[in-house]
C-alpha cells in the first residue's frame, strides 16, 4: 500500500491550495513603500467603472492602495476567459461565506505559503494535485485523519514531508 503521508500536508493546505495553484484574481499585491496617489472615479475606464460600480459611492474614501488593487483586479477580470470568470466567481462566493476567523486563517496560510521557497511551494502544489486525483471518499478520510491528529503529530508529519523529495508532475 502506498504511503499516505504525502497527502497529509496537501490536506492541511486544502483551503489554501486554490490560491497556491494559480494566482488568485483578487490576490493581495505587493504594496510599495512609496505612497500611491488616489485614483479619481472619473479617470477609470468604462469597463473598470462597470466592474467596480459596487464601490462607486465610497470610492473617494478608499485608501489609494486599495483603489489600485481594485483597478488591477478589474483589469485582470476583464481579460479572463468565461471559464476563468466562473472559477473566480466560485472562489469569491466561497470567500464571502467564510467567517472572519476562517478568512483570517486562510490569510495566515497564504502569507506562510508566500514565505516558502519556490521548491517548497512547488512541492505543496504537486501534493495537492495528487490529493485532488484521489476519489472523494479517500480525500474525506485524509481530512478526517488530519483533523484527528494532535498538533505534535501534525508538526512531525510536516517535518517529515519537508524532507521528502518533491512529487513528480504530470503535464
Amino acid at each position: 500500500m502506498k504511503s499516505l503521508a504525502p497527502f497529509f500536508l496537501a490536506a492541511s493546505w486544502f483551503v489554501l491550495a486554490p490560491l497556491a495553484a494559480a494566482p488568485a484574481p483578487m490576490a493581495v499585491t505587493h504594496v510599495s513603500a512609496v505612497p500611491q496617489a488616489a485614483i479619481s472615479w472619473d479617470s477609470l475606464t468604462p469597463t473598470q467603472q462597470r466592474l467596480l460600480n459596487y464601490e462607486k459611492d465610497k470610492w473617494s474614501g478608499l485608501p489609494p492602495e486599495r483603489q489600485h488593487r481594485l483597478v488591477n483586479a478589474a483589469d485582470r477580470y476583464s481579460k479572463m476567459t468565461p471559464e476563468e470568470r466562473a472559477k473566480f466567481k466560485a472562489r469569491l462566493a466561497r470567500w464571502r461565506n467564510l467567517t472572519p476567523d476562517q478568512r483570517s486563517k486562510v490569510q495566515q496560510r497564504y502569507e506562510a505559503f508566500q514565505k516558502l521557497t519556490p521548491d517548497q511551494q512547488q512541492q505543496i502544489r504537486n501534493m495537492y494535485k495528487r490529493y485532488q486525483q484521489l476519489p472523494p471518499d479517500q480525500q474525506q478520510q485524509l481530512r478526517e485523519r488530519w483533523k484527528n491528529m494532535t498538533p505534535d503529530q501534525r508538526a512531525a508529519l510536516k517535518k517529515e514531508m519537508s524532507k521528502a523529495p518533491p512529487a513528480a508532475t504530470h503535464a
